[in-house]
């Protein structure tokens, strides 16, 4: 299929950043990434050769002019005027990156100063942190919330982060929050990256939440691909905190004053600003180096066909039809959660007489009980909390069905 989507450079020099790392598996990056091996290779050989834009040649300048040496403090200041919300830190950390010797932090922060460069309300102390020790063991997944544009139409920014390194994954402009908007998204990404473990997401559309039985299209498709998907609690931001702080940076770098006039200027921003944060932007949390020094690909790849749930020899396993969530068993009708439309579930007996599991592989997703002697219509089907069913995190152990 070759290059596509939104900016092909970033795509280029993304492949290359990953490609260059010790170990890195060209084939399989090449597949992730749509193109063919000539292809790949030979940007590698661009980027050895020190070629840093990645445009196509025959665009190319033939010379770029040349830039007279600027002073320390219109260089710091060039580079606030670029990115206002940075601070003395991370413009001295991204200069020097570029080779440019720079002062010390507190200096550069009184040159803001003396330009009234910076604000007079500081930042409160920051909230003690947690991640996770290894990228793509988690993942962060939410819609920044809706930005009205100037054409009077909205834009809902989706975001995932990767919970480690801070990499954003996927940045695009929605124009709706649903499931037939986020999938599609959220499978390209998976493809480039690979899957993680889990990914952590709000309570709300189209997440579904942590109420018992509250399954979602989305959940389920994650489940067959091995991935958990994990609740924040409700009314609990700080489960959310590296998300939260995202959304944040991103309104006041991508999204503040002018407004994007439509869709397509949105889109753009969030295009070029994905690239400076992943690789430009030096991170405090991360010792001022950048997501892209820390981020590596899954080693799990998307699948070619999504897993099939298996099931034991011997098991009762039913089918839940196209137009009702409803398994039959003991000659009656039985609720289960509409997600699971079409899905195979199995019906397993526990230790207390008269009740059953209904588990989809290895997962639970309801409890059948006899004794209580309720019709379908009286959803006579108890729920469990995805959270509390969820034990393994690859997908064989997800989608095998045997009874432990």
């Amino acid at each position: 299929m070759g290059w596509q989507e939104v900016s092909i450079m970033d795509q280029r020099r993304e492949f290359v950043m990953f490609a260059s790392r010790e170990g890195a598996n060209i084939s399989e990056l090449c597949r992730r990434f749509g193109i063919s091996r000539t292809t790949g290779y030979k940007w590698l050989r661009r980027a050895a050769h020190g070629e840093e834009s990645f445009r196509d040649r025959s665009r190319r300048p033939l010379r770029s002019p040349s830039r007279t040496p600027a002073e320390t403090e219109e260089r710091i200041l060039a580079v606030r005027a670029k990115h206002p919300a940075w601070g003395a830190r991370k413009i001295r950390s991204w200069l020097l990156r570029e080779g440019v010797s720079v002062p010390a932090a507190s200096t550069v922060h009184a040159i803001l100063r003396r330009h009234d460069l910076i604000r007079p309300d500081a930042p409160g102390a920051p909230l003690g942190r947690f991640e996770h020790e290894a990228p793509n063991r988690q993942w962060q997944m939410d819609f920044k919330g809706r930005t009205r544009l100037g054409d009077g139409s909205w834009v809902h920014p989706l975001c995932v982060l990767d919970d480690h390194s801070r990499f954003c994954v996927l940045l695009e402009a929605c124009a709706r929050e649903n499931h037939d908007t986020v999938r599609p998204l959220l499978e390209r990404a998976l493809r480039r990256y690979g899957l993680p473990a889990s990914i952590y997401v709000d309570n709300g559309t189209p997440w579904g939440t942590a109420t018992p039985g509250q399954w979602t299209r989305l959940g389920v498709w994650l489940l067959k691909l091995g991935i958990r998907m994990v609740h924040g609690r409700p009314y609990h931001p700080q489960g959310r905190g590296k998300i939260e702080r995202f959304h944040r940076s991103l309104k006041a770098e991508a999204l503040s004053t002018p407004l994007p006039a439509d869709m397509n200027e949105a889109a753009a921003r969030l295009c070029r600003w994905r690239h400076v944060y992943n690789e430009q932007r030096p991170h405090e949390a991360l010792d001022m180096r950048t997501p892209a020094d820390v981020y590596t690909p899954s080693p799990r790849p998307f699948p070619d066909k999504l897993p099939e749930v298996e099931y034991d020899e011997g098991e009762i396993v039913r089918k839940v039809p196209k137009t009702k969530g409803y398994v039959y068993f003991r000659k009656r009708l039985w609720r289960v959660p509409d997600a699971f439309r079409t899905e195979r579930l199995a019906i397993r007996p526990t230790a207390t007489d008269g009740v059953f599991d209904v588990c989809f592989g290895s997962v639970k997703i309801a409890e059948i009980n006899l004794r209580e002697g309720q019709t379908s219509d009286q959803k006579s089907v108890n729920h469990v909390p995805e959270r509390a069913a969820i034990l393994i995190m690859g997908s064989e152990g997800l989608l095998r069905g045997g009874v432990s």
